[in-house]
């Protein structure tokens, strides 16, 4: 059998582990080894625009059997939406699409299943726009989302919920972060211009660059070396509006895998001491990892952020970042699995450990520090509403988000307050959210 029919078995048992027994895709990615870097390529592409556009897929599918109600094998199902996928949203031809798909079937010891995808793809080719417009009636199935996360979109997001919703469907941007105690931006674009790589866009001080394409990390000039991380451009707004200074003792209480730690030592490498805590044993190895990779030095903690006194020396910090779990709705695009895996009822739970995360945190930083709060989340029950029971029961703080923002050079988005919300597809941004609380003196 073609190892091209051989990825796309591959890709549909890793689409059923997503959809049927709720594993995470890019775990699963991550245990796929072997075969060259195209066949690589090829079940990454597969994998992620099944699971992102599966919902709308699946209701397709649906369509497109001939009987109704037809029940299939989970990974029969998926390896019919792997080749809806390739028909609707690749740039495979068509006939490769059908003929591989088909045979991948017989990879997954499926023989008899053959047919019925063949009989699936054939109709799609002849009735699928028709087909396609009929399922679209539905605006959540049109939009690839589950029922519950459009409305929530459409209720906190009113006037931007539909290109968020766009957004959450197109492959995610490249976004760099260069290590400016390594090297400066501008040196930086000119070892990507002589790589053959393309800068379509930059920030703060051209320290934060846009590829025009995603490319392997080892494919960066000194990635290895440190000069470089991949980071997206919202994500790497937390240190500046943080601003640790010369001198302060810093507490980053939900650091893994490190990459915002990693950013506030690069911004102030005179930082006295920084601990990154991280309650994820697992996660923690990415966090030593990145500092080592980056040359840069932490003290680096197994604990909850939510019961400090298991391993807080007593002494307060004049910067907390708390980088809160959290739904993760802002990066939806990176990890699309989220609409399949989160479930309603998964965000008043989340809510809750934030606030307590919140109060314990606030606990632990000096009078006259700076707490930031974060958040991946688009969701007002994880982000507003946190900030602002929190800010009404705590009268010794205050939000100067609007100020940092002013600070740092960017204007303030009012669509969700307190705090400066970034709703996903901003500038090329992800989705996230943040606080920054200052605690008053005395």
């Amino acid at each position: 059998m073609s190892r091209s029919a051989q990825v796309r078995a591959q890709a549909a048992r890793i689409v059923a582990q997503v959809v049927t027994n709720g594993r995470s895709l890019d775990a699963l990615l991550a245990d796929a080894r072997g075969g060259s870097p195209q066949e690589r390529g090829l079940l990454r592409s597969l994998c992620y625009d099944s699971i992102r556009w599966y919902i709308r897929l699946d209701a397709l599918l649906t369509r497109l059997l001939t009987r109704p109600g037809q029940v299939l094998e989970p990974e029969v199902r998926a390896l019919a939406i792997v080749g809806l996928c390739q028909l609707l949203y690749s740039d495979v031809p068509p006939h490769a699409a059908v003929d591989e798909t088909v045979n991948a079937a017989r990879v997954l010891k499926q023989p008899r299943a053959s047919g019925l995808i063949n009989a699936v793809l054939r109709r799609c080719q002849r009735d699928g726009a028709k087909l396609a417009s009929a399922v679209d009636r539905d605006p959540a199935v049109r939009a690839a989302h589950p029922q519950w996360m459009t409305a929530a979109l459409n209720a906190d997001w009113p006037q931007r919920a539909a290109s968020m919703l766009d957004a959450n469907n197109q492959r995610p941007p490249f976004w760099l972060r260069v290590n400016r105690r390594r090297c400066s931006g501008s040196d930086y674009r000119e070892k990507l211009q002589a790589a053959g790589l393309e800068v379509i866009d930059s920030w703060f001080d051209e320290h934060t660059l846009l590829l025009s394409r995603a490319v392997d990390v080892h494919e960066l000039p000194g990635f290895d070396s440190g000069l470089v991380s991949v980071q997206d451009a919202a994500a790497q707004l937390a240190a500046h509006l943080l601003g640790p200074a010369e001198g302060d003792r810093v507490l980053d209480a939900c650091a893994a895998p490190g990459g915002k730690t990693c950013h506030l030592l690069e911004l102030q490498p005179r930082i006295a001491e920084l601990i990154a805590v991280d309650v994820s044993k697992e996660r923690l190895v990415r966090v030593h990892e990145n500092l080592q990779r980056l040359g840069l030095s932490a003290t680096v903690v197994e604990g909850d952020a939510s019961t400090p006194e298991r391993w807080w020396d007593r002494r307060a910090f004049d910067r907390i970042l708390l980088d809160v779990p959290c739904s993760a709705t802002g990066v939806i695009r990176r990890h699309p699995d989220i609409k399949l895996l989160r479930r309603p009822e998964d965000i008043p739970a989340l809510a809750q450990r934030q606030r307590e995360l919140l109060h314990q945190a606030w606990g632990l930083l000096k009078p006259g520090g700076r707490l930031l709060y974060a958040s991946c989340s688009v969701f007002r029950m994880e982000t507003t509403a946190v900030v602002a029971e929190f800010l009404t029961a705590m009268q010794s703080a205050r939000d100067v988000t609007a100020d940092r923002m002013k600070e740092v050079g960017l204007s303030q988005d009012d669509a969700l307050t307190p705090g400066h919300a970034i709703a996903t597809g901003t500038a090329g941004m992800d989705g996230f959210y943040y606080a920054c609380l200052e605690k008053l003196e005395g």
